[in-house]
């Protein structure tokens, strides 16, 4: 006889079904654990049996086998040690096999039986809601996987709670989604004295998801405005909250089951590695830039970041998504972050300030964002100067509106965006529009196509400048409340896109 129980293994985000098939058949007494299993599921036997004896359940003097199928995947984690018990338990005839039949299981066991929370409980609830099965976890992963409100999600605290749910004794209640958080961190933007176009240039970003770059000297602003950037975004809406969660999940960065209404705000040091920034290691986990999934990715010191770093962000940009192949891994994970970088204008961060004048200039200012290849460069949508603050403007009172008056701006700006791009399900915000909508949407009035037209013959604009041009316009159309394109449109968005370029 062969009891069989019910899991995931991981695949980035996505999920495969596991089977777990047990059988006790006679022979000399073993336990083994097939199926391509890792070392943390190979030692689920041992988990498995001293928590079993801890609760009086003795093993009989019998051969053990589970198989883990389909046998030619890979399994990883010690989520596989619920499922391996819960089979075991069945083929003893402990628990009813046909309970067991219609749940999918995942929890890590400690010795006296509890257990412990594990990774991808909330994927996991996705995929038991797709094959209509309740979804068994320990009482800590419960209330992240709670929130697929298809799927009936049922947290134990150890694995004899699990025996008398499923024989009668004690049946354990559905669990309860955890807390709504928001953003709390109070950040507001008349806290930046000066810096008016940055913060211009800041809320236009915000209101199309425009990748920015910002160069200025050391202490100007740079990282206080993009500190800021979360308070003016628009709150995740339901589907994105659960994409984010489901990355969140899988990284383990889930705080008690809480999901986050407020849009990821990641900034790595420019000491990470690539797998670190792009996703991989051991077991190909998320990287930064999919942990800002729908949000913003903020590198500061961005020349600093190792050049293959760097390169590596060209392709993700441009498709929202990162394909992270290793030899034993092919793992997709969605990554349609908005990148805000900041750099120096040289090594010294002084070149453009008469009263520190560089020795190497210009050529220590080329060399050092040089390090930003061209192709790069063209992936960004604004640049700006941020020069510094004079001293006597910082007793200046605040001046500018203030986070709550822009972050109702962009969220007008986006709400129209949505609506202009209801029916075209792979963008909803102008920095994603390509093709015809692109063309429906941001075509600029004769004045401003010829103007467009003008600069990209003096400053030789790309085929990918010209359009990221266009969405900018598009955008600022979008904040000022008017359905054409028209010649200040356009003025406005060669102006971020040009700063910098000379003409040669």
């Amino acid at each position: 006889m062969v009891s069989r129980a019910y899991t995931v293994a991981f695949e980035g985000v996505e999920t495969r079904p596991v089977e777990v098939q047990c059988a006790v058949t006679p022979g000399m007494p073993a336990f083994s654990v097939v199926g391509l299993p890792d070392k943390a599921v190979s030692e689920a036997r041992d988990r498995v049996r001293t928590a079993l004896g801890a609760m009086a359940i003795a093993l009989p003097s019998k051969r053990i086998t589970v198989n883990l199928s389909p046998a030619d995947l890979p399994k990883e984690g010690s989520h596989f040690d619920l499922p391996i018990a819960l089979a075991l338990l069945a083929a003893l005839e402990v628990i009813p096999e046909d309970a067991v039949e219609a749940t999918t299981a995942l929890g890590e066991l400690s010795l006296d039986g509890a257990l412990l929370p594990v990774i991808g409980a909330l994927p996991a609830a996705l995929a038991a809601a797709a094959e209509e099965r309740t979804l068994l976890c320990p009482r800590a992963s419960g209330a992240e996987a709670a929130w697929v409100d298809a799927a009936q999600v049922i947290g134990a605290g150890t694995l004899a709670d699990v025996v008398r749910h499923y024989t009668g004794q004690s049946p354990l209640p559905p669990a309860a989604p955890g807390e709504v958080t928001g953003d709390a961190s109070g950040r507001d933007l008349r806290d930046v004295k000066g810096q008016e176009r940055a913060k211009r240039a800041l809320e236009i970003a915000a209101a199309g998801r425009h990748h920015l770059l910002m160069v200025g000297s050391p202490g100007a602003g740079k990282s206080m405005l993009a500190a800021r950037l979360p308070g003016i975004l628009p709150p995740l809406t339901a589907a994105e909250a659960l994409e984010t969660s489901m990355i969140h999940s899988l990284a383990g960065l889930l705080d008690e089951g809480g999901i986050s209404r407020a849009r990821p705000f990641r900034e790595p040091h420019h000491t990470a590695s690539m797998a670190a920034i792009v996703g991989g290691g051991r077991r190909a986990a998320p990287g930064e830039i999919s942990l800002a999934h729908n949000g913003v990715l903020f590198m500061d010191e961005f020349p600093e970041f190792p050049r293959t770093v760097l390169e590596t962000l060209r392709q993700p940009i441009e498709t929202g998504e990162v394909m992270i192949a290793r030899a034993n891994a092919h793992v997709k994970y969605p990554c349609r972050f908005m990148l805000v970088a900041a750099a120096n204008p040289c090594r010294c961060g002084h070149l453009s300030d008469p009263a520190r004048a560089c020795a190497r200039a210009p050529q220590c200012g080329e060399d050092y964002l040089g390090r930003i290849s061209g192709p790069l460069l063209d992936r960004f949508d604004m640049r700006i100067d941020v020069p510094p603050v004079a001293f006597s403007d910082l007793d200046l009172p605040a001046a500018g509106d203030g986070t709550a008056t822009v972050a109702c701006r962009v969220r007008d700006a986006r709400a129209a965006q949505a609506a202009r791009y209801g029916e075209h399900a792979a963008f909803r915000l102008n920095a994603d529009a390509e093709g015809s909508a692109l063309e429906a949407a941001a075509t600029p009035d004769a004045e401003g196509r010829a103007l467009i037209s003008r600069a990209a013959d003096r400053f030789g604009l790309s085929a990918r400048g010209y359009h990221r041009v266009l969405r900018l316009a598009r955008t600022i159309a979008d904040l000022d409340g008017t359905e054409a394109v028209r010649q200040p449109h356009v003025a406005e968005a060669l102006s971020y896109r040009l700063a910098g370029m000379t003409d040669s």
